[in-house]
């Protein structure tokens, strides 16, 4: 802070005091910084010369500048002792106790120094660095321009005054106060022209502000310098990726692990190697980075953050227990590890192990006050136990010339991590002007929600229908009882029981038809963007009717950020009896189709942003043994998120699948949803 300062209080004492000790050479050494040298050379001229002040002084400041700090305050505190008035050991006591990281007793005997002499530089110096450390920065800069008034363009006052800048840039940053913490750093570069440190604090700043074209253009300047080149590098790959620009994320990458050579430094071997195999992880090339990965493990088998590049990996491969296992020994070694408490919640949340995902993530930021990705995360698994009021209302119409509106109010009240409460209610009304045909019907349950084990949930609800039609008014039990299980990585398994009422026209609701279902849905991912869905329903009716139906859809992920895909659907039903003039009964079904989907999906859209998506499909259908049929399939949603809280979405669908309705070839449908969480947060978490 002030070492060239006090070396000239040395310099003074020894061409004052010293007489024919020539201590010069210990002063070297304190300049050049040799400062064990120091300390031997002034241990040993004390030895000779005990009281010498000039030789403690000095003595003192190379035991702390080695950070020995605990007996350099012993030193000085003797010395104070001694010379209680002594301005320049007063000094080099505050010191000592910045050096011990004392420092609110500092900032107390600061004060007491610039009351004694309001125009010291070291005690200014001395005071502003305190105020720093203690992170009252606004202060800080006063005391550091009043240092700067004594000595002008002093070097060492520069230097704190950059880091003071920088410091209160950071907070601000923590506190999300971007466009202040922004200020601040354009305040040090016009201080400090295309000052690095700076620049890679902006360029992360607009990171954390999601001003990517921002960070992108000062990871440019910062490209500039050679020295910061891969610097540079490492940083537009990860510009890249946020922009959801994977590939050019793997190819800037590529190119900054190829410029490594027996001259990087290690800092920057490392980082960009870090960097590479996260861009191989992103673009799903998880051999090789499992085969870069195995590389450094055998160098370096207890590194965290060789641990996390593989921690990370698995999570991409949906292995979630063995990052688990990987966060775990990264701890170990480090608790206060971001990448370990952070990375492990994420885990514990693939897992299932809701209540253990909070604690690491309150774990992080308990060592890093506010940090945005912590607290990000916890505000997404908040919003999973939040209670919330979805309302969904309806109109569609068919070429049979059936008509009907319906809404739905659906309720959730989660009162842990494991268990919620349930509660809906819909109206409908059909009617159709042909067969001069209407009805109504509400239907009201309540249920539940239930973790048994992380990977198994049991949802069920249970309540009445109640219809009332142009020659019959009746009420029956409905239910839809589930399990939701995850028996594998990249797998889920839904099984359960439903019973309904077909209420899909008024004739089919005043004819009382109660359906009960059995059924399966199970999905397959795989790390190779293929998946596979099928699905199984078992129906028996109360008019002696059976009926089977199994669909299954094979299809490619082709992009993430949107997510795309396109796949092959194929369908096959068929009914015990043959009803036709009742409703749509073949013995049997088959229909093929090819479809493309795109979506961006409501849960990653940011507050005042759209969401959206589209299916296309088209095929044939074969309805017993008729002819073939071209079939058509348009399906589309678009929203808007007000904010954390509230959304609202506009949907419609078109199809000419036989399946779609009971009445034939033609169905549309038109609504419109609204779904508002009813609080901040989950009831048991304020």
């Amino acid at each position: 802070m002030t070492y060239k300062y006090y070396l000239r209080i040395c310099v003074f004492f020894i061409s004052s005091f010293a007489f024919s000790q020539d201590m010069q050479q210990g002063f070297t050494y304190l300049e050049t910084g040799k400062y064990a040298k120091a300390e031997s050379f002034f241990e040993t001229i004390l030895k000779d010369y005990p009281e010498n002040k000039t030789a403690k002084l000095c003595y003192g400041r190379a035991v702390g500048l080695q950070g020995e700090s605990d007996k350099a305050v012993v030193i000085f505190t003797d010395l104070l002792d001694t010379y209680p008035n002594d301005f320049e050991i007063k000094l080099n006591y505050a010191e000592s106790l910045l050096w011990n990281k004392n420092y609110q007793d500092a900032k107390t005997f600061y004060e007491g120094l610039i009351a004694e002499n309001d125009q010291s530089f070291p005690a200014f110096l001395g005071y502003a660095n305190t105020l720093s450390n203690l992170k009252i920065y606004d202060e800080a800069l006063t005391y550091v321009n009043k240092a700067l008034e004594v000595l002008p363009g002093n070097a060492n006052a520069l230097t704190s005054k950059k880091y003071i800048y920088l410091g209160y840039a950071y907070q601000n940053q923590q506190a999300q106060n971007y466009d202040e913490a922004e200020d601040l750093l354009q305040e040090n570069l016009s201080l400090f022209p295309d000052d690095i440190d700076t620049l890679i604090n902006l360029a992360n700043l607009y990171l954390i502000a999601n001003r990517l074209d921002d960070a992108e253009t000062v990871y440019n300047k910062i490209g500039e310098h050679p020295d910061y080149k891969l610097t540079a590098l490492n940083g537009l790959a990860l510009v890249a990726h946020l922009n959801g620009k994977e590939a050019d994320a793997l190819q800037i990458s590529e190119h900054a692990f190829a410029s490594i050579n027996s001259e990087t430094k290690s800092t920057n071997k490392r980082a960009t190697t870090e960097r590479y195999i996260q861009a191989l992880i992103w673009n799903k090339k998880y051999s090789t980075a499992e085969s870069h990965i195995s590389e450094l493990i055998a160098e370096q088998p207890n590194e965290n953050w060789i641990l996390a590049l593989r921690a990370t990996l698995n999570i991409y491969k949906s292995d979630f227990k063995m990052s688990v296992k990987d966060y775990n020994r990264i701890l170990e070694n480090d608790s206060t590890s971001f990448d370990g408490n952070l990375g492990k919640a994420n885990a514990l949340k693939a897992l299932g192990y809701y209540d253990d995902a909070y604690n690491s993530a309150e774990q992080t930021l308990v060592f890093y006050d506010k940090q945005k990705d912590a607290t990000n995360f916890i505000k997404t698994l908040n919003t999973n136990f939040t209670p919330f009021w979805e309302t969904k209302s309806y109109y569609s119409f068919d070429n049979g010339d059936n008509n009907a509106y319906a809404i739905q109010t659906n309720v959730a009240l989660p009162t842990s991590t494991k268990l919620e409460w349930l509660a809906q209610y819909g109206y409908r009304s059909t009617s159709n002007k042909v067969t001069d045909n209407d009805a109504k019907s509400h239907d009201f349950s309540l249920g539940l929600g239930y973790q048994i084990l992380p990977n198994i949930t049991f949802k069920g609800t249970a309540g009445v229908t109640s219809a009332k039609a142009t020659t019959n008014d009746y009420t029956h039990f409905v239910s839809d009882i589930a399990l939701h299980i995850i028996p594998y990585k990249l797998q889920v398994l839904d099984v359960g029981y439903k019973r309904e009422i077909q209420s899909f026209n008024a004739e089919l609701l005043d004819r009382e038809i109660v359906m009960n279902n059995l059924y399966a849905n199970y999905n397959l991912s795989t790390n190779f963007k293929l998946g596979w869905f099928s699905q199984y329903y078992y129906t028996w009716q109360n008019d002696d009717n059976t009926r089977n139906l199994f669909f299954t859809s094979l299809y490619y992920n082709i992009l993430s950020k949107p997510a795309l895909k396109a796949g092959l659907n194929y369908q096959y039903i068929t009914f015990k009896n043959q009803v036709p003039d009742i409703y749509f009964s073949p013995e049997t079904f088959n229909a093929v189709e090819i479809f493309v989907n795109i979506i961006k999906n409501e849960s990653e859209t940011k507050p005042k942003e759209w969401f959206y998506e589209l299916t296309a499909a088209t095929g044939l259908q074969y309805i017993e043994d008729d002819s073939s049929q071209m079939t058509y399939r348009i399906q589309g949603k678009l929203g808007y998120k007000f904010s954390e809280r509230a959304l609202l979405n506009f949907y419609g669908t078109q199809s000419n699948i036989a399946s779609a309705t009971a009445a034939g070839f033609n169905y549309t449908e038109l609504g419109l949803r609204f779904k508002w969480y009813l609080f901040d947060a989950p009831i048991f978490r304020k």
